[in-house]
C-alpha cells in the first residue's frame, strides 16, 4: 500500500517540472487526492460495500473535480495533471504509468450491464479535453491529442489526433513513447493537424483539375476553329 502511495507522488515529480516539495504535492494536488480517494472506494467497492464506495467517490468529486468510478481500475503511477472535469466510467481499465489531462473522458456507449468503457495500456498520455468512448483499447505507449474523440481500437506506439481520432503515426517515428530519459513526450504543440493536412491536399487536387480542365477547354477552342474554318490538316490547300 506504502509503495503505491509513494509511487503515486513520485509519478507527480517525474511528471510536473511544478511540483517543488513533497507537502506541496500532498497539499495542493486535486489529481492526487482523487486517486487516493478513489483507492480507498475502490477497496470497498471489491469488498461489495458498493454504497460506501459510491459516497466516497462522490465526495472526491465534490472535493477535486474529478469523477472516478469506484469500479474503475487503475494501475501504478497514474498521473491527472490539474484533472477539473476528469471522468473515468465503471469498466475503465488503466494500466500503469498513464498521465491524463483536464476535461478527459473515459466514457461508456452502451446502457447495458456489460464492459462498455475504454482500456488504456501502459505509458498512454491523454491530451486535455480528449475523449475515448466505449470498449475500446487503447496501446502501449500511445498518445491521444488534445480535443481527439476516439472511437476506435489504437494499436501500441500510436498517435492519435482529431475528431474523430485518426492515426498519423505508428510504432517507426515512435511519437509520443517514453524518451531515453524515461519521461513521456509530451509535445502536443507538434501534434499534426489532420483538418489542415486534408485541406491541403483537397487545394492540391482541385488544384490540378482546374489545370486539367483549362487544358480541355484551350483544346476544345482549338477543334471548334479548325471546324470553323473547315481546317482538315497541312493538305488542305
Amino acid at each position: 500500500m506504502f509503495t503505491t502511495l509513494r509511487n503515486d507522488i513520485n509519478s507527480i515529480f517525474d511528471r510536473d517540472p511544478a511540483a517543488r516539495s513533497v507537502a506541496e504535492v500532498i497539499l495542493c494536488y486535486p489529481g492526487l487526492h482523487a486517486i487516493w480517494m478513489y483507492r480507498v472506494a475502490h477497496w470497498f467497492w471489491t469488498r461489495r460495500f458498493y454504497l460506501i464506495g459510491r459516497w466516497i467517490s462522490h465526495l472526491a468529486r465534490w472535493l477535486t473535480g474529478i469523477e472516478i468510478h469506484p469500479g474503475a481500475r487503475i494501475g501504478a503511477g497514474f498521473f491527472i495533471d490539474h484533472g477539473m472535469g476528469v471522468v473515468i466510467g465503471e469498466t475503465a481499465e488503466i494500466g500503469e504509468f498513464v498521465t491524463l489531462y483536464h476535461g478527459v473522458t473515459l466514457g461508456g456507449v452502451s446502457w447495458r450491464k456489460e464492459k462498455r468503457h475504454p482500456t488504456i495500456g501502459n505509458h498512454v498520455v491523454v491530451g486535455g479535453g480528449a475523449k475515448i468512448l466505449g470498449p475500446i483499447t487503447v496501446g502501449d505507449h500511445s498518445r491521444i491529442g488534445a480535443n481527439s474523440v476516439v472511437v476506435k481500437d489504437v494499436p501500441p506506439n500510436s498517435v492519435v489526433v482529431g475528431v474523430p481520432g485518426r492515426i498519423t503515426s505508428q510504432d517507426g517515428n515512435r511519437t509520443g513513447s517514453v524518451s531515453a530519459q524515461g519521461h513521456e513526450d509530451l509535445q502536443h504543440n507538434v501534434l499534426h493537424d489532420v483538418t489542415m493536412e486534408g485541406v491541403q491536399r483537397l487545394s492540391v487536387r482541385l488544384a490540378a483539375l482546374e489545370k486539367e480542365v483549362a487544358g480541355l477547354r484551350e483544346q476544345n477552342s482549338q477543334d471548334e476553329w479548325v471546324l470553323a474554318n473547315g481546317y482538315t490538316g497541312p493538305w488542305d490547300i
